[in-house]
């Protein structure tokens, strides 16, 4: 009876390490406090498991702030800017690798895979030097969990004053020593099993990628001798050529595979066979959703699985790990009931892997499967989750391109006319910090313990203090800082049907980030307005212009728990009529800037190339939907977040917005490379110009050098000047400063400029 679990959320059911962590941050708590957390949470987390009957249980995938800076740590590869000195790597360089701190910039952080958790890029090249510097809490009869090194190397980036073409796979031979120690350590404590996370097998990978993990497991191979080794890979199908290097390693008991969004990884086991004498661990629970599983559906898969490998080399696990996914059911106590029965938990999935393994092994819990199959009928036939009108509204789409009626120059000749902006326009991504005043009010109201009148009043007056602060700091286009919105898809999410939402149901989006997605179960459609009210409210505050503010249906569709019922994009059209009916009220009320943040559209992007167009195709048809019916004098933004998008600018191009406003500086400037290579931008941008992430505030010279470098590649009437991202995760005594120093580095060079003609 075998059951796995690839990884487990480590924030703890109640964002206990989240609170620990900033307190830490803060200087209100010790080390030791800090430590003493995570040691609980880490020991509740097996004990859980262990008491739920799972028999492989994950460890060391317990982090403080992510797990690939994890692996950096343990490597000893500390980019030189840190000062470290060598030696067991303790907090101070940590988390200066992660944040930042008051000289020195974080390192880069991006998306891992296509999920919304963010990792530390590690930043490596011919130089670097590895030694083994962080040692790792393990588990009593636990499997310890490692980046594989491969995948690590992959995920990694030459360092600056590397030569981009460096090859970072060069690198194998220097760190393979590293992971022997590890791993001669693990031995040593007890361990009998070992995983390393290569998902970057599910990539699309040259020859030469795929002989390196040939080379590096040949090379483990007698350091990991008498440990069983288990390769796990997850969140796509495995390509043929990647699997027949990985089932061909000698070194390898045991491959996991992720069978929720790599269905055709079945197949290929099908056709191509299985090892003989190997394990599969089959990720038949899905580890990135919050349904509950299908049991009878997963037990047939494990049964026509149990034929080909055997009954005693089949282990029943999640699709990846579940930190992907939210803690706990049991602590959604306001959640509906019907909807409540549809859903499981990181908790219960755990319990859900441990009845199937049951299962297989001839130990069925009879009433425990007779109520998942009586959730699984009445989510299938529940008269909530569809909506007729909305499903032919959706339907109708599909014969236009939904394109505005003229092209993007013509439309900013029209609205320069009646916004008259300077050169070099400044304006700010849309929140202003969430302060802790501020947040008392939204939950005040929302627990009814202040009245609507009150809340209004609250909310007008920190609306009013942003403007002022905005006025004061003479920025040209305006926000009114969000103060109502508690995130930006959960607060649009409320206001539509087909959407529901948890109190505690909280995902890592980075460090002590978390996001809680809403879940999407129904036909989704727009009541009422949503934004409107304040968007005007504010516009009445300033002659200046005042963005409107709206979160994107690819956006809100890649941030929320999504129905499995339907196809992705059939959800994602469906959201995207309802945000352009609040784009048209917006535009009716008088705003003239509405910005359509499309923060996670490259996210969604399928990991294999063969599959990108068409999701870019029906994303970017989604966007267009939302704003295609305003006039030419409306500016329509959007706003991108972190990640490469080199890759996707064409498709960035085809959204027609008017003016982008997108991540810049924590990558390097990776983003300028595009205008570089000659690729043709006729719409308004706006990379950022300094990093939200960090409380580092960046000078007015640096700012300016920015700018000069992205005018060396854009032309100046269409830069805009604004920080990479929102700033409600900063404090007031950080923005103004660094928004004040933004307005003079844009006003410098509109002087330079003016003197150069």
């Amino acid at each position: 009876m075998a059951s796995h679990i690839v990884g487990y959320p480590r924030m703890g059911p109640k964002r206990e390490l989240k609170f620990a962590l900033e307190s830490f941050w803060d200087g209100k708590s010790s080390a030791e406090d800090l430590e003493k957390v995570a040691t609980d949470l880490r020991a509740s987390i097996w004990k859980q498991m262990a008491d739920a009957g799972i028999k492989y249980i994950p460890s060391n995938t317990f982090s403080y702030y992510d797990q690939v800076l994890d692996s950096t740590a343990m490597l000893g590869a500390v980019p030189e800017r840190y000062s470290w000195t060598g030696g067991e790597i303790g907090f101070s360089t940590y988390f200066s690798m992660a944040r930042g701190n008051a000289t020195v910039p974080a390192m880069e952080m991006t998306k891992w895979f296509d999920t919304n958790y963010h990792f530390i890029v590690p930043e490596l090249g011919p130089n670097t030097k590895f030694s083994y510097s962080s040692h790792k809490a393990l588990g009593v009869d636990t499997v310890p969990v490692l980046v594989g090194p491969v995948s690590y190397l992959l995920l990694s980036k030459p360092a600056k004053g590397v030569e981009k073409s460096f090859a970072l796979l060069s690198l194998l031979s220097s760190i393979l020593p590293v992971y022997k120690e590890v791993i001669a350590e693990l031995k040593a404590a007890g361990a009998t099993w070992i995983q390393f996370d290569e998902p970057t097998l599910v990539l699309d990978l040259d020859s030469h990628q795929l002989a390196a993990f040939s080379a590096a497991y040949t090379e483990l191979e007698s350091a990991l001798s008498g440990l069983n080794v288990l390769i796990e890979t997850y969140f796509a199908d495995i390509p043929a050529e990647s699997y027949k290097t990985l089932t061909s390693l000698n070194s390898v008991t045991a491959y996991g595979f992720d069978l929720i969004r790599g269905a055709k990884t079945l197949d290929l086991i099908k056709s191509a066979g299985f090892p003989s004498g190997k394990y599969l661990f089959a990720g038949v629970v899905d580890g990135r959703n919050i349904w509950a599983d299908d049991l009878a559906a997963s037990l047939t898969t494990l049964e026509s699985l149990e034929a080909i490998v055997g009954k005693d080399k089949l282990v029943v696990s999640t699709s990846c790990s579940l930190m992907h996914t939210a803690v706990d059911l049991v602590n959604e106590t306001k959640l509906d009931s019907e909807i409540k029965s549809w859903l499981a938990f990181a908790a219960q999935k755990v319990v859900e892997v441990n009845a199937l393994a049951k299962a297989l092994a001839g130990q069925k819990d009879e009433a425990y499967f007779a109520a998942n199959s009586a959730a699984q009928a009445s989510r299938r036939t529940s008269p909530r989750v569809t909506n007729e009108e909305v499903q032919k509204a959706a339907a109708a789409l599909r014969g236009s391109d939904h394109r505005r009626a003229t092209n993007v120059s013509t439309r900013l000749d029209a609205q320069q006319k009646k916004l008259n902006l300077p050169v070099l326009p400044t304006t700010t991504i849309g929140s202003f910090p969430q302060t802790v005043e501020l947040r008392r009010v939204r939950r005040e109201y929302k627990a009814k313990k202040i009245s609507e009148e009150e809340y209004i009043s609250a909310i007008k007056e920190e609306i009013s203090k942003v403007v002022k602060i905005q006025e004061e700091l003479d920025i040209d286009v305006l926000v009114h800082g969000e103060p109502e919105r508690n995130d930006m898809v959960e607060y649009f999410g409320e206001q539509l049907s087909g959407f529901a939402f948890t109190a505690n149901g909280w995902v890592q989006s980075y460090g002590s980030r978390c996001v809680k997605p809403p879940i999407i179960y129904g036909d989704v459609s727009r009541p009422n307005p949503m934004t409107v009210f304040w968007s005007k409210m504010a516009q009445s505050m300033t002659s200046r212009p005042m963005k409107g503010m709206l979160t994107g249906p690819v956006t809100i569709l890649n941030w929320s728990f999504v129905r499995n019922d339907q196809p992705r994009f059939e959800t994602c059209y469906q959201i995207a009529l309802a945000i352009k009916k609040e784009v048209e009220d917006l535009e009716a009320g008088g705003i003239q800037v509405i910005q359509i943040d499309e923060a996670a559209l490259r996210e969604g992007l399928p990991l294999r190339k063969a599959e990108h167009a068409f999701y870019l195709d029906w994303a970017v048809h989604s966007f267009r939907i939302t704003n295609c019916g305003v006039q030419d004098t409306t500016q329509i933004h959007t706003h991108m977040c972190y990640s490469n998008f080199n890759d996707i600018i064409h498709s960035i191009i085809n959204m027609d917005a008017d003016v982008i406003t997108i991540e810049n500086s924590r990558s390097d400037e990776k983003l300028l490379s595009v205008f570089r290579e000659g690729v043709k931008y006729g719409a308004g941008i706006g990379p950022g110009v300094y990093d939200i992430h960090s409380p580092r505030i960046p000078s007015t010279e640096e700012i300016a050098d920015r700018v000069n470098k992205m005018l060396a590649v854009l032309d100046t009437n269409i830069l805009w000047v604004n920080p990479d991202c929102g700033l409600k995760t900063r404090k007031y005594n950080e923005v103004k400063p660094a928004l004040t120093n933004m307005v003079s580095a844009a006003k410098l060079i509109r002087t330079q400029l003016a003197s150069a003609k």
